[in-house]
């Protein structure tokens, strides 16, 4: 190599990321895969907006100019000795730059893609795309907002029985860098080239074993749905190689690596979320949980979906709970993490809280804490609770927390209570009980444990208590001005939660029930009860639409509010909004009024063992 042997590259991406965190071995294995290439001023030395390469290049002398989106007039960033360009468009294959032009005399080295995996496949590698992301505005389809959008390909999935040459010719074949084990029990195990060199040759093991004696068990898992960021901070946290996605119901979608994160809009904060994860003191976490806003903020400017936005904030929320439940426990050390499941309810369970959002929550308790015991949970969930507060979270003291005792008990009393609540869902308050527990979602400890939830799958074979329900969920009806706005001459406010956003998400939760689906997002649940007896396809259409155009006017209002250093609200003065969403509010009330009255008709006139489908063709 002209100017520098394989010796001399391998030291110099030893002191530079991504490649710090490989072996001497491996890095010297990169440098003599390498080529040097140099450069004149002003001379291109790629455009992978036209032209995708499987390659990397690390700037060694000179400077490179690099243009993240190729519609700007100007380069957005000047990279320097060490620097590293070329990652996005190798590791997605897709046309999605940077273009790079030298700035003088520049030499580069160049970095054919089968040489470089190492590098991003390690936890240092991740980082160094996190942080990537963090600085750069985004490249490629801003839509990479939940983890079910990484996945590219259809899984390879074995049994436990099968022999490791098969699966590994089987992932030659299909160039994936995994394959997962359904060992049967609701679990899958996971095989990797860094499972099979550390469970298989170092152990001398023949190449027929069975994959079941060698995975790795039980393997990293998110759920669909879950945010991207949510999922790379996993991925970080535990050094893992691959991430599975399965649906509600378990079953595998496929699986995402470090390297799929590359052009996730939702990392721009992972730094955020890295460091609230990481707070030393509660103090600290309170100072870093006031920047989320600002994130929230950044993301909305992107032209991400709102209801994406609206995840990663939520993935962002469920961070900065877990984190206060870590560090107020801390302080009493004879109480066990492990004996509890904390759930989140309401809009945070849903996955759809915004910046005014109550965090309603519950806790489910392991089998042998006694009363008197739960008495000394409840009092550090109370200083959870005001760590919440300070880090700018709502929190109601007086309604859903898991401090106050009918939301905290056993597995078995919720049990119980669920099935007293189907059985009369007027006693007890079981209809309101119900719609927050079907929004639950455990964010700490064992997800198992709840069974609670497992409860309200049987509640279409109660049609007394679907009838009541579907009663409840349309209490609410969608209106631009309530009598209470009249007699207070409010004329000029709109409560874009109470009148619109509500009705909408109460639709959605028993339509949801009514089909068997257990899906928790709004937007979600209407879809999966699309085309059903109550819903018809156009209906969920419509409120997919309006649910979106909504939460997003009422997210812009939330973020103008802060700026402003006003608290957050539900309540918008329409003559500051534009013409055209005054307009939009107005055609949306009149929509979901439409869908409300239609489903009391069909309540009127149709049985109701027939407004649900139990088998549903799809």
């Amino acid at each position: 190599m002209d100017g520098m042997d394989a010796a001399g590259l391998a030291s110099f991406l030893g002191g530079h990321a991504p490649f710090d965190d490989l072996p001497p071995e491996t890095l010297a294995e990169v440098a003599g895969a390498a080529r040097i290439a140099a450069y004149g001023d002003g001379a291109e030395i790629v455009d992978a907006f036209e032209h995708p390469r499987q390659e990397l290049y690390v700037v060694l002398d000179g400077h490179v100019d690099l243009w993240n989106s190729r519609d700007n007039a100007r380069p957005d960033e000047r990279l320097t000795a060490g620097g590293v360009f070329g990652f996005s468009a190798l590791l997605t294959r897709r046309s999605v730059g940077p273009r790079a032009v030298a700035v003088g005399a520049t030499t580069v080295a160049v970095l054919p893609s089968s040489a470089v995996e190492p590098a991003f496949s390690s936890s240092g590698g991740a980082r160094f795309l996190a942080e990537s992301m963090s600085r750069r505005a985004p490249v490629g389809d801003p839509s990479y907002g939940v983890v079910d959008e990484l996945i590219t390909r259809v899984p390879i999935v074995v049994g436990p029985d099968a022999h490791v040459d098969d699966v590994a010719r089987a992932m030659t074949e299909r160039d994936t860098g995994y394959a997962a084990v359904d060992v049967g029990d609701g679990t899958y195990g996971l095989i990797t080239d860094t499972v099979l060199r550390r469970n298989l040759i170092v152990p001398g093991l023949p190449a027929d074993t069975r994959v079941g004696d060698v995975m790795a068990h039980p393997a990293l898992t998110t759920q669909s749905g879950d945010s991207a960021a949510g999922a790379l901070i996993m991925l970080l946290d535990r050094q893992a190689d691959f991430v599975l996605v399965v649906d509600r119901d378990g079953r595998l979608r496929g699986a995402a690596a470090p390297s799929d994160f590359a052009v996730s809009s939702t990392t721009a904060g992972v730094a955020l979320r890295q460091q609230l994860t990481r707070a030393a003191n509660t103090d600290d976490l309170v100072e870093r949980a006031r920047r989320v806003p600002a994130m929230v903020a950044d993301l909305l400017s992107r032209g991400l979906p709102t209801s994406k936005v609206l995840a990663v904030y939520s993935a962002t929320v469920d961070a900065i709970v877990r984190r206060a439940l870590v560090l107020s426990f801390a302080d009493h050390p004879d109480l066990d993490l492990d004996a509890f499941t904390w759930l989140s309810l309401g809009s945070s369970g849903r996955r759809e809280a915004v910046l005014s959002s109550d965090l309603d929550s519950a806790v489910a308790f392991a089998r042998d804490v006694e009363e008197a015991e739960r008495q000394r949970y409840r009092k550090v969930f109370v200083e959870v609770e005001r760590v919440i507060a300070a880090a700018g979270l709502g929190i109601d003291t007086h309604g859903a927390t898991a401090s106050r005792p009918p939301f905290s008990r056993d597995n078995g009393e919720w049990r119980q209570a669920a099935r007293d609540w189907l059985a009369d869902p007027v006693a007890g308050q079981g209809a309101i009980m119900t719609s927050l527990l079907v929004d639950g979602r455990a964010i700490h400890g064992d997800p198992g444990l709840p069974a609670v939830t497992r409860v309200f799958a049987d509640l279409r074979s109660h049609p007394g208590t679907m009838r009541l329900l579907l009663t409840e969920s349309l209490a609410q009806r969608a209106k631009l001005r309530s009598v209470r706005d009249v007699l207070a001459r409010r004329g000029g406010t709109f409560d874009v939660k109470t009148h619109a956003l509500v009705p909408i998400v109460n639709i959605a939760r028993w339509a949801a029930l009514s089909v068997g689906s257990s899906e928790l997002q709004t937007t979600e649940r209407l879809r999966a009860a699309a085309g059903s007896p109550m819903l018809p396809d156009d209906s969920a259409d419509v409120l997919v639409e309006v649910f979106e155009v909504l939460q997003r006017i009422r997210l812009r209002h939330q973020l103008s509010q802060r700026e402003r250093d006003h608290q957050p609200s539900d309540i918008v003065t329409m003559h500051r909004l534009s013409p055209i969403d005054r307009s939009v509010i107005g055609q949306a009330v009149r929509e979901i009024s439409a869908v409300q009255k239609r489903m009391d008709n069909v309540a009127q006139y149709v049985p109701t063992d027939e407004w649900s489908v139990v088998e549903r063709q799809r």
